[in-house]
Formats: structure tokens, C-alpha cells, sequence
């Protein structure tokens, strides 16, 4: 008995149809993709492998291209302890003053648009950048100086508020842009809360603004993120978020500017939900295997399926129901992956046949991360197209049929 691969090659022939009967050729990409070259080594061709070699590479290949970590990077001690860490107010804070009895000077203030609070009959104090403690000390000494007081009064100085602000991200991450955090909305507002003297948020950490931009890359380096604020330059080492360890998670102001560097090479063990890893990954998908007569067959409204970050190329494709059915049928299918290297901006395509992947030993040495913006397209087995060819030879024919009549 002939095989369907036979009978396939044999209807395409009788329709002059062997270009498009035929196996599709491997994608071709720029870059080194099949000699794992690629952004990930998991990228490259799968090849047949013995007993005798290691089975999984693909760890090793990466790493093999990475910088060394940035030693020089703060360790959250010394200077990045004392400049950074601790309650800092930022424009916009809402802060309550309280002067002894003086009704003169007790009241709420907002930090203004140059960074200052002013209170009446005084000149304005800087608050951009300080803590309570360093504004009640500088209050205290104008009170004295400007003649209200001989002695410095006792004098109370509460955030009762915290403001969005807006700070830039650049370098590593999925989408460096300038961020506003911190906001909140009316449904998030704690009325005994904001009533209450001080404040607390996390919405203004370091580790909120990466998450705003989408995330930190796989090829960033954690040791050494850069923090530019007034002129200074100061590098925290966030390595421990990835790690179970107390990481440096400071307080960011309005005005920040944040750079998170590149090790060029891609990093396995990023490549898991964190506190500044991406939320998740939306994947751009088709399944699709016929021209759709409408939407509903079409699944128009699903072609965009979220799935957590780490998720991996051969669990996607099952999620996107490319595997299973009827073996005599839907196997021997395969799938497409079209993905950027976020270095370059270079697109990439990798095609894996799914029965292959499913049996081999060494799988994860060739099945890559999802990254956010992947695009996932699945053809049929030889058997749907056999049976899709002969459906147009019966279409021809009767038309044939129609026409000489």
C-alpha cells in the first residue's frame, strides 16, 4: 500500500502543485541561529546526539558569552545606605507641619513644583530629596534666624501622603521609556490611613519602576544598576531579588534616572516570575490552517493568549492546542516561533517538528523561553494536507464537470 507521503507527492503532481505539497524549507535568520549563536542558545538546530555526550549545552552556551559581574557594583552598604535608603520626599508629597502651638505655622504642605515647601512668612526650604528629619532640622534653624523664635521650637515633620512621580528607565529592559509610579486610584485610597500622620508606599521602589517598563531583560546585569539622581551617580546591587536574599530596594524620587546594563549574553535563571521580572508574556498566536469564512471559525479575539513569564516554546504550543488529536491524522506536525533578540532588534524564526521535540532526550536544549511580543504559528501533519489536496481536485474536477456541460 502506497504512503500518504506518496499519495500526497502524487496528487500535487497531477495538480502542478509540488512547491507547495513539498517540506518547507528551514527558516533562514541573519544571525547564527543554528550553530547557537542566537540571543538564546535554545535557538539553535536540534542534532542527533549519542549516549556519550552531555546531553543538555545550553546553559553553558550561554554563559560562555556573559561579562563578568560588575564587582565594583554597590553592595547596599557605605555610601548607597546613607544617600538613598530611608523615607525621602519627593514634589507633590503632602506633608503635615506642626510648630509647637503656633497656628501661624501648623498646617498641611505640599512640596512644590521646584522642591521646596513654603510656609508662610519664611523663605522656602528645600525638601526635594530629604527626609522629615533633615526639613524639621531646617525649619528649626529658620525659625530661629528669621526671628519668630530665640530657641527652636519642638517641631513635628509626617508625610501624610505620598505623589506619583515620574522617573526613566533605560538599558536592559523590555521597554525603556520615562514611568510614572506610585499613582493610586479612588478605589485604592485608605481614608483612616490618609487621616493618619505619616506614610508608607513600596510603589515607589526601584523594583516598581523596572516592573513598569516591563520588566528587567535575561541579559541584564543585577549588580551594578545604575541610579542618577542630582548629579550623582550611585550603582546598587539587586542581585538577591533573584535569590531569596534582602535586596537594595530604595525609594525613588521625581526626576530619577535609572539604567539597568547588559551582560550580552542571555541568563537561564532570570528567566523566572520575580519582583522585577515581566508580569507575564502575551503571545501572539495561529492555528489556523484553512482560509476562515468568518471570525467565529476564526477565533478572531483570541489570537493573543497570556501565559507566565518562563513559560517555554513546546509548553506554549500545547497550550495553543497544537499537539494531541487523532495520531493517524495530527501528527508530524510542527511549529513556528518568531521572536527579537532585545540586544539587537533582529527578528529571528525557528521551526520545531512537535512529535520530534516531544521524543527526544535532550528537549530542553533546543526548546527557548517565551519572550514578551513571541509570535506562534502551527502547520498540519502531511495527512491534513493530503486531505486538503484532494479537496481540491474534487472542486476542480466538478467545476470541470460544470464547464463541459
Amino acid at each position: 500500500m502506497a504512503s500518504a507521503r506518496t499519495i500526497l507527492l502524487g496528487t500535487c503532481l497531477s495538480l502542478g502543485l509540488t512547491a507547495g505539497c513539498g517540506p518547507a524549507p528551514s527558516p533562514e535568520n541573519i544571525g547564527q541561529i543554528r550553530a547557537g549563536g542566537g540571543y538564546q542558545a535554545q535557538y539553535r538546530d536540534p542534532v542527533t546526539s549519542t549516549q556519550s555526550e552531555p546531553l543538555l549545552l545550553s546553559e553553558r552556551m550561554n554563559a560562555e558569552k556573559c561579562r563578568p559581574w560588575d564587582r565594583a557594583g554597590g553592595k547596599g552598604g557605605g555610601l548607597v545606605a546613607t544617600a538613598l535608603r530611608g523615607e525621602r520626599l519627593s514634589r507633590n508629597d503632602l506633608v503635615d507641619i506642626r510648630v509647637s502651638d503656633d497656628e501661624t505655622f501648623n498646617g498641611d504642605y505640599v512640596v512644590s513644583r521646584d522642591g521646596s515647601l513654603k510656609l508662610p512668612f519664611l523663605p522656602p526650604i528645600p525638601a526635594q530629596g530629604q527626609r522629615p528629619e533633615d526639613v524639621e532640622a531646617a525649619l528649626a534653624r529658620l525659625l530661629v534666624s528669621e526671628g519668630f523664635y530665640d530657641e527652636a521650637p519642638r517641631i513635628s515633620v509626617r508625610l501624610a501622603d505620598f505623589a506619583s512621580i515620574s522617573v526613566a528607565v533605560s538599558g536592559a529592559v523590555f521597554e525603556p521609556h520615562a514611568v510614572e509610579i506610585g499613582n493610586r486610584g479612588a478605589d485604592d485610597r485608605d481614608t483612616l490611613r490618609q487621616n493618619a500622620l505619616g506614610a508608607s508606599t513600596e510603589a515607589r521602589n526601584l523594583s516598581a519602576a523596572l516592573r513598569s517598563v516591563g520588566g528587567v531583560r535575561p541579559d541584564a546585569d543585577l549588580s551594578a544598576v545604575e541610579l542618577r539622581r542630582g548629579g550623582k551617580s550611585y550603582h546598587l546591587d539587586m542581585r538577591g531579588v533573584f535569590e531569596g536574599q534582602h535586596a537594595v530596594d530604595v525609594m525613588l524620587l521625581t526626576g530619577d534616572e535609572i539604567t539597568v546594563p547588559s551582560r550580552q549574553c542571555f541568563q537561564d535563571d532570570l528567566m523566572r516570575p520575580g519582583p522585577v521580572s515581566p508580569p507575564g508574556v502575551s503571545l501572539f498566536l495561529s492555528n489556523l490552517t484553512q482560509p476562515a469564512t468568518g471570525n467565529a471559525p476564526s477565533a478572531i479575539g483570541r489570537e493573543v493568549r497570556e501565559v507566565p513569564y518562563g513559560t517555554r516554546f513546546m509548553q506554549a504550543v500545547i497550550d495553543t492546542n497544537c499537539v494531541g488529536g487523532t495520531r493517524a491524522t495530527s501528527a508530524h506536525r510542527s511549529a513556528i516561533l518568531f521572536t527579537r533578540n532585545p540586544m539587537t532588534g533582529v527578528s529571528t524564526v525557528i521551526e520545531r517538528n512537535i512529535e520530534d521535540m516531544l521524543r527526544r532526550a535532550d528537549r530542553d536544549d533546543y526548546d527557548p523561553y517565551l519572550l514578551p511580543g513571541d509570535s506562534i504559528a502551527c502547520y498540519d501533519s502531511s495527512v491534513t494536507n493530503l486531505a486538503e489536496a484532494a479537496g481540491v481536485v474534487g472542486a476542480v474536477a466538478a467545476a470541470g464537470t460544470v464547464l463541459g456541460q
